[in-house]
């Protein structure tokens, strides 16, 4: 939201009132209090007016330090709130000497001083990260009685901003207005499915602004050297964390917020659907599995979109029998083929599902202030929303879901979840602009957390659209609905790479787009890039996307691809496991992967998949493609040709062909199984190394126990492995078919 008009003028009817001084400072243990008044106090008289904001500074971790600016603190605390970690024990060190304030939380600290221009100042390794200046935080009045807690903080020259949750435009923020509100808005709008008011730069540090409702960020856009970030009331929590490579700051931040749960092996295979309003019955659904393995196309889980439920009853979770006479029947046909079976479901209740009256009668549902269940008739007719909020509703709705597992479902493709109304109350008294965002976290949660329970720790996933701050912790995402174009392809890889700078491990994408029926160039391309995304599924609206129906190169495409990244999976599975453990993304923004070469600053037409492969997806038909090698001599993984960076390279590409390169002095592990994702990654892998220099050593685990160290001496190169159980391994040197050299323990 914009306040003013240019740099002199403030907008119409809007009035701003910041900080100027520090007047004194109430120190406690690891918390700092510092009491500031928007006009200079000259004498007495001056303490008669205000206002005065009071500025709360506090750490839950080493290196994030927390601040809340509060105007009046006689508001009630209003659910709901972003469940946030803090390291047991732990307590900045606090100091004031009746001139300086600082607080340090492990290599970060906050000062604020009494003499000179107002500053909260972030400083780290020695220099200052950020600051928030003069008129940089503020309270402001709007003219239709809105008052605003704001807060900017500088950008440095040359910094790059990234993350805000799942965004579609242009990778790097600066310049953008974020409006953090999730909406039904497809990729190829400014609205987001999944928003994060968390933001990372490329300076050492991120800023986490705690507020689960609508946050107002202008990113070097309303002041084009500052940050700024509003909301409406009368509090403003942010938490500035410091890193110093933004991989360090999203482990930070996620161990804040919450780390990914490490999905099922099988989940990384292929996924086909039925898509959405295609027609579709047993018969259809048999002749596309047999499709596929007739063609040797490897499928690992099938999924039934919208019309297994009957028209109008969305939710009633039955299946329609005129179509599935005997779902249990074919459920169980389909899993003796060794498929894992997706359904679609959303938290909306139609009127005509028989689960209406009964959520309606026991208060399950959403209601208005005057006690009429909330509806519309956007989606499905007279439609209402359970209430999350309530303990008997998600257990009520978990109830409903069970029942399929029993049936033979293993997961859920959790749809929705983003229009939201405010104008409502919820059962347990949360505030409804606080809710809207949040609202998907508590039905992802519900649904994650029966998975977890009937199907195992280890064994629960859902494929979720809509997503906030701690939606990590339940994968795994995809980015909704984009069209059949390379345009919206290339803003699908845009909103993933986001994402994943928010803190979202896994991410997923619909091969050959939703809306629309992809020309068969576009959905040859589209699979190289699905299939070397975290997790793959062929997914359509009105068409069908088996590959035969669009020609047998495509079945070619497939089949190779998918494949590769099967073979792929021991190193893929250690990747996943970085994910989980330490919220690093699967898929990986160059900037993340290389912060110090300033080329990968703006790049978001190829990504790093984990620390080791560089895929640039082709957005031709023709496959001519230009990316980024950055410094060193790199190879293609499918050719064997080596590229030596940093520099730009222009290729043209066939469609069993992309550009994958694997990283100089990597060892990438191969699996000796391509039919499957869930094998004994370790039993009989291909250690491929690549450019060891002499004197080199690298560690490779496979999970979830082999590890192998590789070691080159001169001409010298030998492994050591452990964790295998006597399992055989092959180790080829400089990524050829030549001097294979074989072992086991020792």
């Amino acid at each position: 939201m914009k306040f003013t008009d240019g740099y002199w003028l403030m907008r119409e009817g809007v009035t701003g009132s910041y900080p100027v001084q520090v007047l004194d400072v109430t120190t406690g243990p690891g918390t700092l209090e510092i009491h500031a008044p928007t006009r200079p106090i000259r004498h007495r008289g001056d303490l008669l007016k205000g206002p005065v904001v009071t500025i709360s500074c506090t750490s839950p971790m080493p290196d994030v330090i927390g601040v809340r600016l509060t105007h009046f603190a006689g508001g009630t605390d209003t659910a709901p709130h972003f469940p946030l970690a803090a390291q047991e024990g732990f307590l900045p060190e606090v100091s004031y000497d009746g001139e300086e304030a600082v607080l340090t939380s492990g290599s970060l600290s906050l000062t604020a001083g009494r003499k000179g221009p107002w500053a909260l100042d972030f400083r780290a390794g020695g220099r200052t990260l950020t600051t928030s200046g003069v008129k940089a935080m503020g309270i402001m009045e709007t003219g239709d009685g809105g008052h605003h807690l704001r807060e900017q903080l500088d950008l440095r020259v040359g910094t790059s901003v990234y993350g805000l949750g799942e965004r579609f435009g242009p990778l790097v923020k600066n310049g953008q207005a974020v409006d953090v509100w999730n909406a039904d808005g497809g990729t190829s709008s400014e609205q987001s499915y999944k928003n994060v008011p968390f933001y990372l730069t490329d300076a050492g540090y991120g800023v986490f602004v705690d507020h689960p409702g609508r946050v107002s960020f202008e990113v070097g856009s309303e002041a084009v050297s500052r940050v700024q970030f509003s909301v409406e009331g009368q509090e403003l929590q942010y938490y500035v964390i410091y890193g110093p490579t933004p991989k360090e700051i999203l482990r930070k931040y996620t161990a804040l917020t919450g780390r990914p749960a490490l999905p099922p092996a099988w989940s990384f295979g292929l996924w086909l659907s039925t898509s959405f309003t295609t027609d579709y019955d047993e018969e259809t659904v048999t002749s596309f599995v047999e499709g596929m393995s007739e063609r040797g196309l490897p499928l690992s889980v099938f999924h039934f979109d919208c019309f297994w439920m009957r028209e109008f009853h969305w939710c009633d979770f039955e299946w329609d029998s005129r179509v599935f006479p005997d779902p249990e029947g074919m459920l169980r046909r389909l899993k003796e083929r060794g498929l894992r079976i997706s359904v679609w479901i959303n938290p909306y209740i139609a009127q005509r599902s028989p689960l209406f009256a009964e959520g309606r009668d026991h208060g399950y549902l959403l209601r208005r202030p005057d006690g009429s269940v909330w509806q519309w008739d956007l989606w499905q007719p007279g439609m209402a929303l359970v209430d999350f909020t309530s303990p008997e509703a998600r257990a009520w709705y978990a109830g409903k879901l069970k029942r399929l597992l029993d049936m033979g479902v293993d997961c859920f493709k959790t749809d929705f979840g983003e229009r939201i109304p405010t104008g409502v109350v919820y059962a347990d008294g949360s505030d409804p602009e606080r809710m809207h965002n949040y609202y998907t976290q508590l039905y992802n949660e519900t649904v994650f957390e029966l998975l977890r329970r009937e199907r195992g720790e280890g064994d629960a996933v859902v494929f979720a659209r809509s997503a906030t701050v701690g939606g990590q912790r339940f994968p795994v995402h995809w980015g909704g609905d984009c069209a059949s174009t390379y345009e919206s392809m290339a803003e699908s890889l845009r909103g993933g790479l986001s994402l994943g700078l928010s803190g979202f491990g896994y991410w997923s994408h619909d091969i050959g787009g939703f809306e629309g029926t992809p020309d068969p160039a576009l959905f040859k391309r589209w699979i190289a890039f699905g299939m070397l995304s975290s997790h793959s599924r062929l997914h359509g609206s009105s068409s069908y996307r088996v590959p035969w129906l669009f020609d047998e190169e495509a079945v070619d495409v497939l089949r190779v691809f998918t494949r590769l990244k099967l073979r792929l999976m021991p190193y893929l599975a250690e990747v996943a496991r970085q994910a989980h453990t330490e919220g690093i993304p699967m898929m990986r923004a160059m900037a993340l992967e290389f912060p110090d070469d300033p080329a990968c600053a703006h790049l978001e037409r190829q990504y790093m998949l984990g620390p080791d492969l560089l895929v640039a997806p082709v957005f031709s038909d023709g496959g001519e493609v230009a990316y980024y090698v950055p410094e060193g001599t790199w190879t293609h993984l499918l050719s064997g040709d080596r590229v030596t960076g940093p520099r730009w390279v222009r290729e043209t590409h066939g469609f069993l062909s992309a550009p994958v390169l694997v990283r100089p002095g990597a060892v990438l592990p191969l699996g000796a199984v391509d039919d499957r994702p869930d094998y004994d990654w370790a039993d009989g892998v291909t250690l491929r190394a690549y450019g060891l220099a002499d004197g080199a050593e690298v560690t490779v685990r496979v999970p979830p126990e082999a590890e192998y160290t590789v070691r080159r001496k001169g001409e010298d190169v030998r492994v050591t492995a452990r964790g295998t159980e006597g399992r055989p391994w092959h180790l080829v040197t400089d990524g050829s078919g030549e001097d294979v050299r074989h072992g086991q323990d020792h």
